[in-house]
């Protein structure tokens, strides 16, 4: 006889939460004390070098930035008191607010924020066109912070303040003076909390506590990374926990106070519990993709991933994270977001329509597939790539393609993804990932269709493409948000053509925690101004 997994977690939550359970040092307010479960163990810790959200996560734990955003992702001053525009628009000025300190107790200083805007540069696709817009950028005084612009770049608050990863974080310039493309471990920021690596145990905790030292500004809406940091918590536990039904026991019991993601199987659970809230706190949703390794076959080759275009339903990748609530999915979904204003069904009928497998093996044999194996890199420990990985697999078994399966974690995956070789030399064909929609809202920030993959710099797929990367640099410099609509239904028609990236659907992902927690705020989880009864 076998049992539902729902089933089997309602009758032995308290066994699992009892297992579960450590020995714990007493802690005099244990109210003051939040237990956090994130979505994947962190791998990384500087916040500039990936585009994980968990570090971005942790990045903002310890980290500030000079401007945040708020539910409309309008930018507010942060770190900065606020700035000036002059010469028509290419000179900025950006003045820091009095009194702010780094963790070990040293002023911030505007040196440190212009060693920390050109590294996070290197890495990031809107602060790579904010560089490529600045002629110069100084530090003119200790609170002074000076842009001279080629050309007007009105998104530079926004660029300096966005949501997205990897974030904007300012360091102190000895570590902002690190090789963007090596990682720093050593967490001195001016944020909210202080990261205590004493207590870090790879795999398994992260611990944050309160820095006393840390100046909240006095306004601002308390958005996403926007407004007063005001810390009520005494220090943050976050604990890697693998297996969904220990996360899932560990919070209906009381063991964890928060969990960031949980599993669509096991919201009803969860609805059950009187104990626990479940919200949705960032309406972009999640969207997902798969990514072809332009330079390896057999996707080096554009008319077999153009083929790909018509193998995979949108439909089938949801389901098999979230179930058949339609409402918890959308699809089509094209390369922006749904239902913000770049998004369009423009070029989108390749996604569209009754999939024919039988067609799709015709496609890939008049395109010269000739057998070459198929390397799908899938981390099991985000539960919806692993479930798409597996659709995935399938589907690319069904037209013929010869898959290799790789299953690993997270970590793993992210390393062996930066390979540009061949399979057999520990290279790659695909993976499959995930962004916020908020990610892709417009082209400014979104990796998944650029078309630089020939530098150093290009996001792993390494997409060459001169139109995209054209199309983009007019997005920039459009008048008005009719001509960017315009040339984001271009982009969008373009992407089926080049196929830098093939979307899969988007999905709403909620977020659960205890009534006694209260100040959760909108957007990605933040812990400033959130306190436990």
């Amino acid at each position: 006889m076998s049992i539902s997994r729902r089933s089997a977690l309602a009758l032995t939550g308290a066994g699992l939460a009892a297992g579960f359970a450590a020995p714990r040092l007493a802690l005099a307010q244990d109210s003051k004390v939040l237990r956090f479960i994130p979505q994947i163990d962190l791998s990384f810790l500087d916040p500039h070098f990936t585009t994980a959200y968990v570090t971005r996560g942790h990045g903002h734990m310890v980290f500030d930035m000079l401007y945040g955003s708020d539910s409309a992702f309008n930018p507010h001053p942060q770190m900065v008191a606020g700035h000036t525009i002059e010469n028509d628009g290419k000179l900025w000025n950006l003045t820091l607010r009095p009194g702010l300190k780094w963790h070990d107790g040293e002023p911030v200083l505007a040196k440190d924020c212009v060693a920390s805007i050109r590294r996070w540069a290197r890495r990031d696709a809107l602060g790579g066109a904010l560089m490529e817009r600045t002629d110069e950028l100084s530090a003119p005084d200790d609170r002074t912070i000076r842009f001279k612009l080629k050309r007007p770049f009105p998104l530079l608050p926004a660029a300096l303040g966005k949501v997205t990863s990897p974030m904007p974080a300012m360091m102190p310039e000895r570590l902002a003076n690190t090789d963007p493309f090596t990682q720093i471990t050593e967490m001195i920021g001016s944020g909210p909390f202080r990261f205590v690596a004493s207590e870090r145990v790879a795999g398994s905790r992260n611990v944050y506590v309160k820095f006393d030292g840390y100046v909240p500004r006095e306004d601002g809406p308390q958005q996403w990374n926007a407004g007063p940091k005001r810390v009520l918590l005494d220090r943050v536990e976050w604990t890697t926990i693998p297996d969904a039904a220990t996360k899932v026991a560990a919070l209906q019991q009381g063991e964890q106070d928060w969990w960031e993601n949980p599993t669509h199987d096991l919201l009803p659970l969860l609805r059950r519990n009187r104990q626990v809230k479940i919200e949705i706190t960032n309406p972009t949703g999640s969207v997902d993709m798969m990514r072809p390794n332009h330079l390896q076959p057999p996707f080096n080759n554009p008319a077999i991933r153009r083929a790909m275009l018509h193998a995979f339903s949108q439909s089938d990748f949801m389901q098999s994270i979230v179930g058949d609530d339609a409402q918890m999915y959308h699809v089509p979904h094209g390369v922006f977001c749904p239902n913000t204003p770049m998004a369009s069904t423009a070029g989108l009928e390749p996604l569209t329509g009754p999939r024919d497998l039988a067609k799709v093996k015709e496609m890939l044999k008049q395109a010269g597939y000739a057998n070459e194996k198929v390397t799908i890199l899938a981390a099991t420990d985000y539960t919806q790539f692993k479930a798409i990985g597996e659709v995935m697999a399938d589907v690319m078994g069904r037209i013929g393609m010869n898959v290799d399966y790789v299953a690993t974690d997270w970590g793993t995956m992210l390393s062996r993804r930066n390979n540009r070789g061949p399979v057999d030399q520990g290279g790659w064909s695909c993976f499959n990932t995930g962004w916020e929609g908020a990610d892709h809202m417009d082209p400014s920030n979104h990796y998944a269709i650029r078309g630089d993959g020939d530098q150093r710099s290009g996001w792993p797929g390494w997409c060459v493409s001169p139109k995209l990367e054209e199309l983009r640099d007019a997005w920039f410099e459009a008048p008005n948000l009719a001509a960017q609509q315009e040339i984001c239904r271009q982009m969008q028609v373009q992407c089926m053509v080049d196929v830098p990236s093939i979307p899969l659907g988007q999905y709403l992902q909620p977020t659960a925690y205890r009534t006694n927690v209260t100040g959760v705020k909108p957007g990605f989880p933040t812990f400033w101004g959130v306190q436990k009864s």
